[in-house]
């Protein structure tokens, strides 16, 4: 237990979204100061032994721990904001060089198949014209054509036939944009498994299932979570991917095929609701124990002269 209060920030575009108020009721609950900053409102100061942060004109300097919940489509600008909380020592859950190769779906893949993790066939090309030999790398039609930044199941087609593959692929290249192409694993039945990896440990996990005639799974499109006991081997995969990304707070993506458990992606930014609702398990509160232990192993260091942020921020 801390004997100081601390001052926490989340940097969320919108307070009223479920994990972000989750995270402040529990900060709040333990006895500390939680502040929602937009991080696309934080202006980044670069100063030699003095970096620094502005929000809404007032400097940042009382901040003890950062929560990142950076949405993908500002990636670039969030990382940055993250990056620079570090340059003035501030500890956060998330690092932005882990957040910046989650989000990177080409290099996490690279980097999951270096590090021993069962992946789903996947090819990527500079518009290759080999569209027949791409379709026949991931074992042929049907298969799952992704765009390099979708998220939430936005972006990821299912090519029924080698005649539907084709078009796509053709298309996404003729206008240039750049796609994975990966293969449909039958046995899954439109089903993958979420497991919430906090601090080196699964804390929960769930089996989500898209609605009638969806193949992709996700919460936000309709999908139903429910609680599932994960084996040995998925357990072990959803540790090995969250470590090799760098991720200490992570939701690992996995398919359950015949040849094992199959990581879809890593997400460094994992949605509490769904989880919450379908283990009972409190993952804010895993959440905020490691920021707050990861705080109190640097305690011992001098603390720096800090001036209270602003509460209404």
């Amino acid at each position: 237990m801390h004997s100081k209060i601390l001052n926490i920030v989340i940097l969320s575009r919108n307070r009223a979204l479920y994990s972000t108020e989750r995270l402040v009721e529990t900060i709040e609950s333990r006895g500390h100061h939680a502040t929602v900053l937009d991080h696309l409102k934080c202006d980044i100061v670069i100063e030699k032994d003095h970096p620094s942060i502005y929000y809404k004109g007032e400097e940042l300097t009382s901040v003890d721990a950062v929560i990142p919940r950076i949405g993908a489509s500002v990636t670039f600008y969030g990382a940055a904001v993250v990056r620079q909380f570090e340059m003035m020592k501030v500890v956060t859950s998330v690092d932005s060089q882990s957040l910046v190769r989650s989000r990177d779906k080409l290099r996490s893949l690279q980097i999951l198949a270096r590090a021993g993790v069962g992946l789903p066939k996947t090819v990527f090309t500079n518009y290759s014209r080999e569209v027949k030999q791409i379709i026949d790398a991931v074992g042929g039609a049907p298969l799952i054509v992704k765009l390099l930044e979708g998220t939430q199941g936005y972006g990821v087609i299912l090519a029924p036939t080698r005649k539907a593959a084709e078009s796509i692929i053709e298309a996404f290249h003729s206008v240039g944009t750049r796609v994975i192409v990966q293969e449909f694993i039958e046995e899954a039945g439109g089903s993958d498994i979420r497991a919430f990896v906090v601090n080196g440990r699964v804390i929960g996990a769930m089996k989500r299932r898209g609605k009638e005639g969806e193949f992709r799974s996700n919460i936000h499109r309709g999908g139903i979570g429910e609680l599932i006991k994960l084996s040995k081997q998925e357990r072990a995969a959803a540790l090995t991917a969250a470590r090799s990304m760098g991720l200490s707070v992570a939701g690992v993506d996995m398919l359950q095929s015949s040849r094992g458990p199959l990581v879809l992606e890593v997400n460094s930014s994992p949605g509490l609701e769904g989880i919450e609702k379908a283990t009972g398990k409190d993952v804010a509160g895993a959440i905020i124990d490691y920021i707050l232990g990861k705080v109190e192993r640097i305690s011992r260091r001098k603390p720096s002269k800090r001036r209270k942020i602003r509460s209404n921020a």
